[in-house]
């Protein structure tokens, strides 16, 4: 049985825990690997390796480090198709999905490379007689990324990618169900010229993020995965002194008014509600058609397109999607279309029962649609992530603002329409933290930020971006006078300083 170790001080490393998790293989139910599982000494072990070359990390020149996270950018593509692979086998999303996982945190690695940019600070000469005001950005020390096994090379990539750019060293936790890519990114970023300890993996459940978030050496700890458990991270870390941004679950919903396009509308909920089985925090699984015909249409065509995807292996090059990631994910995603049958809402199309021929045992689910969903139902409320969408139908333009603006999470929206002004004005007053206009998926691009509102994020500081160097970094302000020695003297002075 392959076994997957941690990755400390630019190697791989042996744990002497003696605990494991299996990783299993969507498509087939069966156990491919086993992963280590850290102890708070194994954890402390890594944070020593890290605080260990941070000061050589951080004193190096931002222009050196940028050069870094530039051949690791090219690495990643050179090795695109072996992280693909991987991805997909592990975690069941077909490959060309996998792929886009790897794109979309190399996005923000390319930011990173114009981290020399990203760190000058202010300056003002004169700011008195003699005086000269300027500000730099430091980075923390050692700090943390723990991720989820949905987007296993994006997330990872998101947190260390700017926070190695500005100099930090880092630790990441990543999800224990598909932990390969993260080691191998590791091996890349050492290959690609940083300095053993930078970056470094370490696999486990509680007992590591425990010792992460109460270990007095880290500073700082980005989270993202469910809300119970960022709420958990959240009050940890700021209880141990730390910066914590921490990502919580999701429930967004699409707004489709009367005059949208519902030929580009249904493309769009296919993929946004079933792309990698629903396994997105940023998925689409409620649909708000505003009026009785625009729902009924919806329906109808939905109800027609469903048939069209095809589930099928990972490495199926015509499947829309793959397996989920577990059989028990697969029972709770079931269990929650139970639960929407028993609360009243209608079950139009049940994909609990699909099976792949040739592959009986492993994770699929074919593609659920529910009618009548009303905001009262617990499986309106809370996270399904699978491939499940709910019809839930507004009578007004305002009754459908007013249903992602009063949910429990806000990660985020969309809105089909072309009507400006409807639109205009639904993405001044929604209640949510990223709003598309006719784009299912609002993730932004890497130079902008990603974050949610309500019990979707804790924390005032969202991902990548400017905002991710702001999280990363703690600003330094300097005060400087340089005195004319032939000068006099002034008299002390016992009053705070001022302008006058």
């Amino acid at each position: 049985m392959r076994e997957i170790n941690h990755f400390i001080g630019g190697a791989s490393f042996t744990g002497a825990s003696g605990r494991f998790s299996d990783v299993f293989n969507p498509n087939t139910g069966e156990v491919q690997a086993r992963v280590q599982l850290a102890t708070a000494a194994e954890m402390d072990r890594a944070v020593q390796t890290a605080q260990d070359a941070f000061d050589g990390w951080s004193s190096t020149n931002p222009q050196r480090r940028a050069r870094v996270m530039f051949e690791f950018k090219r690495l990643v593509e050179a090795n695109m198709d072996e992280l693909a692979a991987m991805l997909s086998a592990e975690h069941g999303k077909v490959i060309a999905d996998a792929k886009g996982d790897v794109m979309r945190g190399l996005d923000v690695i390319e930011f990173a490379c114009g981290i020399p940019h990203a760190l000058k600070g202010e300056y003002t000469w004169g700011a008195g007689p003699g005086i000269d005001v300027y500000s730099m950005r430091q980075p923390l020390g050692v700090v943390a990324g723990i991720t989820p096994f949905n987007f296993p090379a994006m997330i990872p990539m998101w947190m260390f990618g700017v926070a190695i750019a500005v100099g930090n060293t880092f630790i990441l936790k990543p999800s224990e169900r598909d932990p390969s890519v993260p080691v191998r990114l590791g091996e890349l970023m050492i290959e690609a010229g940083a300095p053993a300890g930078v970056l470094n993996v370490v696999h486990g459940d509680k007992t590591a993020v425990d010792a992460i978030l109460t270990h007095p050496k880290v500073h700082a700890v980005s989270f993202v995965g469910s809300s119970d458990i960022a709420h958990y991270v959240y009050q940890m870390g700021a209880q141990h002194g730390k910066r914590v941004q921490a990502m919580g679950g999701a429930k967004n919903h699409g707004i489709v008014l009367p005059d949208a396009d519902m030929d580009q509308v249904i493309k769009d909920l296919s993929g946004a509600a079933f792309g990698s089985a629903g396994e997105r925090c940023m998925a689409l699984p409620v649909v708000v058609p505003v009026g009785k015909r625009t729902a009924d249409e919806l329906r109808e065509r939905m109800v027609a397109e469903i048939p069209r995807l095809k589930v099928g292996v990972s490495t199926d090059p015509d499947a829309h999607y793959g397996p989920v990631v577990t059989a028990a994910h697969r029972a709770k995603v079931a269990g929650w279309i139970e639960k929407g049958v028993q609360e009243g809402a209608e079950l139009v199309v049940d994909g609990r029962d699909f099976s792949l021929q040739g592959h009986e045992n492993g994770y699929f689910m074919g593609p659920s649609l529910f009618d009548n969903v009303t905001p009262e139902m617990e499986s309106y409320k809370e996270e399904i992530f699978g491939p499940v969408l709910q019809i839930v139908r507004a009578a007004s333009f305002e009754e459908a603002l007013h249903l992602p603006s009063r949910h429990q999470y806000g990660n985020g929206v969309a809105i089909f329409t072309q009507n400006g002004r409807a639109a205009r004005d639904f993405a001044a007053r929604v209640n949510v933290g990223m709003v598309g206009i006719n784009v299912p998926i609002p993730v932004p691009v890497a130079y902008h930020t990603f974050g949610g509102w309500k019990r979707s994020a804790f924390g005032d500081t969202n991902q990548h971006g400017m905002e991710g160097v702001k999280f990363w970094t703690k600003v330094k302000t300097v005060t400087a006078r340089w005195p004319d020695s032939e000068l006099e003297h002034a008299d002390s002075s016992f009053v705070i300083p001022t302008m006058q």
